[in-house]
C-alpha cells in the first residue's frame, strides 16, 4: 500500500506542467488531462520508469470529460493504492475587460473550465472511487481573486469563488460519510505564468489594477511555476490536508 494515484487537469503548461513533472515517480500513477499531450512528460516518465497516462481533452466540454473519467475509474482501480487524488488545476482567463465588453462564448467557456469541469470531475471521481480502500483527496486550485473582487476579472473571480464554496459544501458531505474524501480549495499564491503576462499587458483604460500586477513582476514577488508546484504538493501531502476546506498556501 505504498503507491499513489493522481489525476491532474491543466497539465500542459504553467504550474500544472510543473506539478506533473514533480508527480512523475516510480511509485506514482499519474493521469494528466489537458487539451494537448506533452512529449516532455512522456520522456520524463520513461526515464523514471513511471506510469503516466495522458488524455487530450477539452474541459470546455466538461460533461464529456467527466463521463470519460468515471468510466475509466470504474474499470481501472490500480492495485495497492495508499491514496487517490484528483487535482482540479485547469483554468481559463477571458479577456481583461468589463463584463459587457466580453464575448458570451468566452465567458461561458471560462465558467465551464474553471467551475463546471471541477464540479463534474469531482462528482465522477467520488462516485467511481466510493468503494476504493485508498485514502481519497480532492485538491481544487483556487485563487486570491476568488476571495477578492476585481474589476475586469468578473468571470475568473466568480469561477474561483464558486470553487471555494463548492469545496465547503462537498467537505460537509464527505465528513458525514464513514470513509469520506478530504477536499480543499487552495490558493497557490502569485505565480509567474501566462495569466500574469495577460494581466500586465492588458489595456490600462479597461483594467485599473494593471500597474499592481506590473509591480509584482518588477519587485520579484512572483513565484516560479516550479516553486508554486512544490508548495502546493507539500500542502497536499500534509497529514491534516482537508481540515480547512478553503485555504491559502501562504498561510502554512
Amino acid at each position: 500500500m505504498d503507491r499513489h494515484f493522481f489525476i491532474l487537469t491543466g497539465a500542459s503548461r504553467g504550474m500544472g506542467l510543473a506539478m506533473a513533472k514533480q508527480l512523475i515517480a516510480k511509485d506514482h500513477v499519474l493521469l494528466c488531462i489537458a487539451r494537448a499531450k506533452s512529449l516532455e512528460l512522456e520522456e520524463l516518465a520513461a526515464a523514471k520508469d513511471a506510469i503516466l497516462v495522458q488524455w487530450s481533452q477539452d474541459l470546455a466540454e466538461p460533461l464529456v470529460a467527466a463521463e470519460r473519467l468515471e468510466e475509466w475509474l470504474t474499470d481501472t482501480e490500480p492495485a495497492g493504492l495508499a491514496s487517490a487524488t484528483l487535482i482540479n488545476n485547469a483554468g481559463m482567463v477571458p479577456g481583461v475587460a468589463p463584463i459587457e465588453r466580453l464575448d458570451s462564448l468566452e465567458l461561458a467557456a471560462t465558467l465551464r473550465v474553471g467551475l463546471e469541469a471541477p464540479m463534474l470531475l469531482t462528482s465522477a471521481f467520488l462516485r467511481a472511487t466510493a468503494k476504493w480502500s485508498a485514502q481519497r483527496r480532492v485538491l481544487n486550485i483556487s485563487s486570491g481573486l476568488g476571495r477578492r473582487a476585481m474589476a475586469s476579472q468578473a468571470a475568473y473571480c466568480a469561477a474561483k469563488a464558486g470553487l471555494d464554496h463548492f469545496s465547503r459544501c462537498v467537505a460537509l458531505e464527505q465528513e458525514a460519510q464513514e470513509k469520506g474524501a478530504r477536499i480543499c480549495s487552495l490558493a497557490p499564491g502569485v505565480i509567474d505564468t501566462d495569466m500574469q503576462d495577460q494581466l500586465r499587458s492588458a489595456d490600462g483604460a479597461l483594467f485599473a489594477d494593471r500597474d499592481s500586477f506590473i509591480g509584482l513582476k518588477d519587485q520579484g514577488q512572483l513565484a516560479t511555476p516550479q516553486e508554486a508546484a512544490a508548495r502546493v504538493l507539500a500542502y497536499l501531502a500534509q497529514e491534516n490536508f482537508g481540515s480547512n476546506a478553503v485555504a491559502d498556501v501562504r498561510d502554512v
